[in-house]
């Protein structure tokens, strides 16, 4: 005769541990997913006073420190460079949208002192062209040399210097085309809307695999 204790399947419950580490892992997902959120709101405001900027006539004082405040971007100013010290080409546009090589000086400004980035035109190769210095008018912009992400997330970013984008190029260059402030990246809401799908698609993954597990 066979013993009823026998007979009754064995109660299969949802796994602990793996449950609680998918929901902490989806619970991340959707923190970052709001984190981003409020990076977008940010980036707007901050394109916002980037705008109001490119709108203003009057200079401001050259920042040769960085950081850069965001007050100063795109900004009109004025600097004298005594001298270039070192050329830097790049790859660039002029003001017409041909392509080129743009001339950037890093200037000296005294006898000491970190000096400025001038873009001072763009050339057709990478000969630096026979400019000795002097004022330069422009408008501040973000420096070349900007952080990686990953020196961002290893605490290793070194603030980067603006540079100034001159109004009137050297002689036998191209005036460099100034970038917008509409030219400011902001993908937040895209980034948030991808761990947003990503949290759903886990836990749907999650769900399904317990549930054919479960099954008998």
């Amino acid at each position: 005769m066979t013993d009823p204790a026998e007979s009754v399947a064995p109660v299969r419950r949802w796994p602990l541990i793996p449950t609680i580490l998918v929901l902490a892992a989806v619970a991340t997902m959707i923190a970052l997913g709001v984190w981003q959120l409020q990076r977008k709101s940010e980036k707007e405001a901050l394109i916002a006073l980037f705008q109001r900027n490119m709108a203003m006539s009057s200079l401001v004082a050259y920042p040769e420190l960085p950081p850069v405040p965001d007050a100063f971007l795109y900004r009109k100013s004025s600097v004298v460079c005594l001298e270039p010290v070192r050329w830097d080409p790049r790859s660039g546009t002029d003001r017409k949208g041909k392509s080129g090589i743009r001339m950037i000086a890093d200037c000296r400004t005294g006898a000491e002192g970190p000096g400025v980035l001038v873009d001072v035109g763009i050339g057709d190769d990478f000969a630096p062209p026979k400019w000795m210095g002097g004022t330069v008018q422009g408008t501040i912009v973000p420096g070349p040399e900007q952080p990686t992400v990953m020196e961002r997330v290893m605490g290793k970013a070194v603030p980067a210097r603006a540079m100034l984008i001159a109004d009137q190029p050297a002689a036998g260059l191209r005036a460099s085309a100034v970038p917008s402030a509409d030219d400011t990246p902001n993908n937040h809401l895209a980034y948030a809307f991808q761990w947003f799908f990503f949290a759903i698609v886990a836990l749907i993954i999650y769900v399904l695999a317990v549930r054919r597990r479960l099954q008998p």
